[in-house]
């Protein structure tokens, strides 16, 4: 059975290369166009794996894996942030927040690959 993916990205285009990327690797993908999209869809869903971009309407990426952290279901699922910042501070809040890893936008597609089957085990 393939792992589940959760994509949480606020930009459409973002949403299709990273599910065409994780598909072709095999993965199952479910994707979230913001923070409490992605959220409900976690309550919902149990996933192996979060992606998700920091900067979002509504709920950012560093507010949603802060509610994740908070389910039970999610205290040790890997998260992985995807995503245009590359500022230290920003680096640091989210590794206390419980990020797995982070890449940052533009991605190469093998680079996501490896970083998602490194993390999944």
């Amino acid at each position: 059975m393939a792992k589940t993916i959760l994509s949480v990205d606020d930009s459409a285009s973002m949403r299709q290369i990273v599910k065409l990327t994780l598909t072709g690797g095999g993965y199952e993908v479910l994707e979230a166009h913001d923070g409490h999209d992605g959220l409900a869809k976690a309550r919902a869903f149990d996933f192996h794996l979060v992606v998700t971009d920091l900067n979002m309407p509504n709920m950012d990426g560093l507010s949603l894996i802060k509610e994740l952290r908070k389910l039970p279901n999610y205290k040790c699922v890997p998260i992985i942030f995807l995503t245009t910042e590359s500022d230290d501070s920003k680096k640091a809040e989210a590794k206390q927040s419980g990020v797995t890893a982070w890449i940052t936008k533009p991605f190469k597609q093998e680079q996501l690959l490896a970083v998602v089957k490194k993390v999944l085990g």
